[in-house]
């Protein structure tokens, strides 16, 4: 039996809650009509939030529209017209609602099927063992639930708009009423004066009975009407009290969890996260909030002219009306001020003198007509004890601001197409920033500001005036490129352990290692494209606590220790070494890293453990202790002794790419553990042409190519028989992870056969010891033999 067949077996109340899942959003004859083709399609294992089902859901959408479409031409008997009518607008609402975001229907319909399931259940006491009831969660949709409240809610104000015209027209049958009845008592009155001056005739007598008796008739009808109006305008006030309850309760929903939630993933956003933008889904809820909040607001001022215009109310009776008044506008006011918000963050590291966009958007804007009276947005940037000030006070900042910025006013626009109503400011720039006297350790890159967005709308032809703004994210100034990484500590801190309601813009000064750990991982994942490991992240717990135990899951992270405090030996903090390393791997390693062939986060000695055991000329990458931004390539000999190459940064990356580099080297054979370094790093090699043309103004093009002294190939030791220039010096006053062999890279013409006329060069060095700390031991190196020695 099909769950639609038991859904409809249903009694009582419970079966009043599956009519009630059902409605505008999705109506009750899509389900009846295509109920065994929804309980075939709607499988248990599609998950609306992975993103490789975004295809199948939108396809199903589409085929189910079609199917609709379908269904309605087969309905061709006269009694069938109506719902063929209805089944056609069903696929029309689709088209036009879902059609760009078919996840919404698809959890709209999911959620339906969940309810009907979950009441089955409930009267069966039982679990569905097959069809639609394996697998299928209960948890509600948050967005179906949402649409189906909004469904109610607009019903219920339809049946409130229905009893305030009965009672209207009550009313005036009852103003009707009163005035015939003022009509008699007008001729009754005029009879008795007639009978004090002179005999009552016999017509008169019957005249003023049945005038009398018309009259009783009429006073008795009266005071029933006045007691159905009675009746009707304490229902309707209760009705009215209720759905103002309704819609407080979902606004909160909309405007305190999901929008909220939204501002937090934007926030996330800034450090790299996966950002679920649904602000045009958010923009529907309010805008039907919007509608249905000023329906009842007209409907409660209604109330109150037809209560003017026949007051009834007994003495000590309190009048809920203006109460209801009062609420309702204040309602409105929440969602009009909450929903003007930062569709575009600001940058948030912002250096002086350099071009900046944002945009700001108003969810509610075309429901209003706000766009009616084009609103003005003013930009100012403000300290953060000036925006804790504002939000104290909940006033607009009067106190100065504490930048100027260019080009920083713009009129929002209404675009019809979108349904938006926004203003985006493409040419903003900010000249200069006054700063705050600094404390203790504090630099100007732990220093916030934040944008503050300010405008003012009128709504209901100019009924109700709102002054709103809003705040951007926290922003750090800099004017300096080398104040950046400081800055997106301060950012990335702020945006990863900022709480809900906090003060602008307190963040704890220590957090717990796991929440760092994802904050990193999310930061270096966006950067780079792959997620950090276990080993990765085990690695960063070390130097960052600069010690090594055995579970780093329990610790505390502080503020000091990430970003302020310099490494054991060093002349940088961890966040430093971190970013650095992120920015490296952005710019010049990502390919490989993607593959996984860089390895990264190694400790000198792990790495030295690793090759140790390997094949001579096995290698491995791993990001420099010593050299910020840099990255070393260890290596086996035939010794199994490790060596460390001096670390290339992206200077050299600029120059020549590590792909051509490991390339380069011959004595580099395999990647660790024992993968051919073609295999690895192949596809990333420049393309090379032996037959080099030559350029437009007659030179041959060189080639660049990396060499280390004395290692030609696996097994070769000796010195090459060509000069060779050291770029590098080692700086004594920086401590490296040594021992380190220095590279070089030789300009070869690859045509070049011997110059004409050119001289053939042939000599021999003495051998050169490197010591462990990396250092060249020159004891017994003669200068003078050297030249003796060398012989054209």
């Amino acid at each position: 039996m099909s769950l639609w067949t038991k859904a409809q077996q249903l009694q009582g109340d419970a079966l009043q809650q599956v009519r009630a899942v059902y409605g505008e959003h999705f109506p009750i004859e899509v389900r009846h009509f295509l109920a065994a083709w929804i309980e075939e399609k709607m499988w248990t294992d599609i998950d609306p939030e992975n993103p490789q089902h975004e295809q199948y859901v939108a396809g199903l959408v589409t085929s189910l529209i079609q199917e609709l479409e379908t269904k309605a031409q087969t309905m061709t008997t006269e009694d069938l017209f109506l719902t063929k009518l209805k089944l056609m607008e069903a696929a029309n609402m689709f088209r036009q609602r879902y059609v760009h975001n078919p996840l919404n229907l698809f959890r709209i319909i999911r959620h339906c099927l969940n309810t009907e399931m979950k009441l089955v259940q409930q009267v069966e006491n039982v679990a569905l063992g097959h069809g639609m009831g394996q697998g299928l969660s209960l948890v509600p949709d948050s967005s179906a639930e949402i649409a189906q409240q909004l469904d109610f809610l607009r019903r219920r104000t339809q049946e409130t708009g229905e009893d305030l015209r009965k009672m209207e027209q009550e009313q005036e049958s009852f103003a009707l009423q009163y005035h015939e009845c003022t009509k008699l008592n007008a001729h009754l009155q005029h009879l008795q004066t007639q009978g004090q001056t002179q005999p009552p005739s016999q017509q008169n007598i019957e005249v003023e009975k049945k005038l009398r008796r018309q009259k009783e008739m009429l006073e008795q009808m009266l005071n029933q009407k006045v007691a159905n109006l009675m009746q009707l305008r304490l229902t309707l006030a209760d009705k009215l009290k209720d759905t103002l309850s309704h819609l407080n309760g979902l606004q909160s929903r909309v405007l305190d969890d999901e929008l909220i939630r939204w501002k937090r993933e934007q926030q996330l956003q800034g450090n790299g996260a996966q950002f679920n933008n649904n602000l045009d889904t958010i923009q529907e809820w309010c805008e039907t909030l919007a509608e249905i909040i000023w329906l009842n607001r007209q409907q409660i001022k209604e109330a109150e002219r037809l209560k003017v215009k026949l007051n009834l109310d007994p003495p000590g009776v309190v009048d809920m009306l203006p109460n209801l008044n009062s609420k309702i506008t204040q309602l409105l006011s929440s969602l009009v001020t909450s929903t003007f918000i930062i569709e575009k963050q600001p940058p948030q590291v912002m250096k002086t003198n350099t071009r900046f966009t944002s945009t700001v958007r108003l969810l509610v804007g075309g429901k209003l007509n706000v766009h009616m009276t084009p609103p003005q947005v003013k930009v100012t940037i403000i300290s953060e004890a000036q925006a804790n000030a504002l939000l104290k006070n909940d006033k607009m900042a009067k106190s100065e601001a504490s930048g100027d910025i260019l080009n920083n006013t713009g009129t929002m626009e209404y675009h019809q197409a979108t349904r938006q109503l926004s203003v985006s400011f493409r040419n903003m720039q900010l000249k200069k920033i006054k700063r705050a006297e600094k404390k203790g350790t504090e630099s100007v890159m732990d220093e916030k500001f934040s944008l503050l967005f300010q405008s003012q709308f009128s709504v209901g032809g100019g009924e109700l005036v709102f002054q709103v703004w809003t705040l951007s994210l926290p922003v750090v100034v800099i004017v300096h490129g080398n104040q950046e990484p400081h800055a997106w500590a301060t950012v990335t801190w702020d945006n990863a352990f900022a709480e809900p309601g906090r003060i602008p813009f307190a963040v704890p000064d220590k957090v717990a290692w796991l929440q760092v750990a994802d904050a990193l991982n999310m930061k270096f994942k966006a950067a780079t494209g792959r997620s950090l490991t276990e080993e990765n992240l085990r690695f960063l717990a070390e130097k960052a606590f600069r010690t090594q135990v055995n579970d780093y899951s329990g610790m505390m992270l502080s503020w000091s220790q990430f970003c302020k405090e310099p490494l054991p030996e060093r002349n940088f903090t961890f966040w430093e070494w971190f970013y650095a390393v992120m920015k490296l791997t952005r710019e010049h390693l990502r390919g490989p890293w993607n593959d996984g062939y860089i390895l990264g986060f190694v400790r000198k000695k792990q790495a030295e453990e690793m090759l140790s055991a390997c094949a001579n000329g096995t290698f491995l990458l791993r990001f420099s202790d010593s050299e910020l931004g840099g990255v070393t390539i260890a290596w086996v000999g035939e010794q199994t002794e490790v060596f460390m190459l001096q670390p290339f940064t992206s200077k050299d990356f600029a120059i020549r790419s590590l792909a051509d580099r490991i390339s380069d080297l011959q004595h580099l054979v395999y990647l660790y553990p024992e993968i051919p370094k073609d295999q690895a790093f192949g596809k990333y090699y420049t393309p090379f042409n032996d037959n080099q043309p030559t350029s437009v103004n007659g030179y041959v093009k060189p080639l660049l190519v990396t060499h280390v002294p004395g290692w030609s190939g696996p097994g070769s030791m000796s010195y090459p028989n060509t000069p060779q220039m050291y770029p590098h010096s080692p700086d004594p006053s920086v401590t490296r992870d040594t021992p380190s062999v220095a590279s070089a890279v030789s300009d070869s013409v690859s045509s070049y056969q011997g110059a004409p006329g050119g001289v053939d060069m042939d000599y021999e060095l003495p051998s050169v010891d490197i010591s462990d700390d990396g250092n060249f031991d020159l004891t017994g190196f003669n200068f003078s033999d050297l030249i003796q020695q060398y012989r054209p």
